[in-house]
């Protein structure tokens, strides 16, 4: 059996098909960005729509709504459609809504075109892990993935700055509009390079509840849930945080640094996601919990501060790749649907993350989030360690057998 186990490894970038796996990148860098663009602009926004920049930072709301929402139910109804035809449909979708926010200058229909918006990046992020595991041999699905991967870290440390100054520079609308026409140049660049692939066939479809008992998936789903808890208590309030070290003012080059720390975490990631993905997942939640440790004492100290982050950025930057990896190994021909429950996990995280550090916030100060994150990141940890049998096997995911 090593033979076949090892040998297609030895090629596997050979073979890659990288244009078509950019391009689910760039889906992913334009979910990203077309949720957090109104973030940094909600004084032009509220401006725009006569508002006051509470409410149009429920613009933010609406979006995570529609994913929340839609991923399982559009996904399960999609699941026999040929699948460029469904990323196809997400990726209308940005364009549509992006428009509609661009022109409208009614609140209540912004909000309705944000949250389709988000309806469709719930359906792409649910297709896009399981369509690039498909476009590759099974050796090559963990550095397919990664590729895959790589638009959400680049759209969170370069992008979503990049749209913020556009937008204060040209107008929030005219920002809208230049997302729609990147978006019509995805479309035709999936379209060229991106491969097709049937649907499941009607007695080939999973049912919602059959997968999530599948063993693994929960707890999969489970260190999903603890990880991003964890890191949101943090990233969402990075700026209060870092405000005893004196760094308030140098919060977009703390992110940018957290975001190249990142780019560097998914390429180490897709060097060891086949071979040690059990190793990589508790080693990433064991010195996430250790850079907790050193915020708890070091807070107010600048070096500490950067070269936690850094840290914390490489563990971050392959949590992607290695959960849904893991999640649609467990789940195998009920991929899709598991990988939407993903989305479900992961949108649920952030905004718990936000009340929950919120609370923390107000109750015991900024100082109190590393222990939080000490915890979180045990659990996970705890988590990922007992699901040793299914979810995170050790040794080659290539020696499990099952999921094609």
């Amino acid at each position: 059996m090593n033979p076949t186990i090892t040998s297609p490894i030895q090629k596997t970038d050979e073979h890659l098909p990288v244009a078509g796996l950019l391009a689910l990148a760039m889906t992913g860098f334009i979910c990203i960005m077309t949720e957090t663009l109104p973030a940094g602009l909600l004084p032009e926004i509220g401006a725009g729509l006569h508002i006051s920049p509470a409410l149009a930072g429920q613009m933010v709301t609406a979006y995570a709504i529609g994913s929340l929402s839609a991923a399982i139910p559009l996904t399960l109804a999609t699941q026999r459609w040929r699948r460029r035809r469904v990323l196809l449909l997400a990726i209308i979708g940005f364009v549509a809504f992006n428009s509609i926010t661009a022109f409208s200058t009614h609140y209540g229909a912004t909000l309705v075109a944000r949250y389709g918006a988000g309806a469709a990046a719930g359906l792409a992020w649910a297709l896009l892990a399981g369509y690039a595991r498909r476009m590759v041999t099974r050796a090559q699905q963990g550095r397919a993935l990664a590729i895959a991967m790589v638009g959400t870290p680049i759209a969170l440390s370069l992008g979503v700055p990049a749209g913020t100054w556009l937008g204060a520079a040209v107008g929030w609308r005219l920002a809208f509009w230049i997302m729609s026409g990147l978006t019509v140049l995805l479309i035709a660049w999936v379209l060229a390079k991106v491969p097709d692939f049937p649907g499941a066939a009607h007695d080939e479809r999973l049912p919602f509840r059959h997968v999530l008992y599948m063993p693994g998936v929960r707890s999969v789903l489970g260190v999903v849930m603890a990880w991003m808890l964890a890191h949101n208590v943090l990233y969402t309030y990075i700026v209060l945080f870092v405000t005893p070290a004196g760094l308030a003012g140098q919060a977009d080059r703390i992110l940018l640094l957290f975001g190249v720390a990142a780019l560097i975490g998914i390429w180490l990631t897709s060097r060891t996601v086949d071979h040690a993905l059990r190793l990589s997942v508790l080693l990433s939640l064991a010195i996430f919990a250790v850079v907790a440790a050193a915020f708890a004492v070091g807070s107010a100290s600048p070096a500490v501060i950067m070269i936690g982050v850094t840290i914390w950025g490489l563990t971050f930057g392959g949590a992607a790749t290695l959960l849904q990896t893991a999640l649609a190994d467990a789940a195998g021909d009920g991929a899709d649907v598991a990988l939407s429950m993903n989305v479900v996990a992961w949108n649920s995280a952030i905004a718990g993350g936000g009340l929950l550090g919120g609370v923390l916030l107000d109750t015991w100060g900024a100082a109190s989030f590393p222990w939080a994150v000490m915890g979180l990141a045990a659990v996970g940890f705890l988590i990922a360690w007992q699901a040793r049998s299914h979810g995170f096997r050790p040794g080659h995911r290539l020696g499990h057998g099952g999921e094609s």
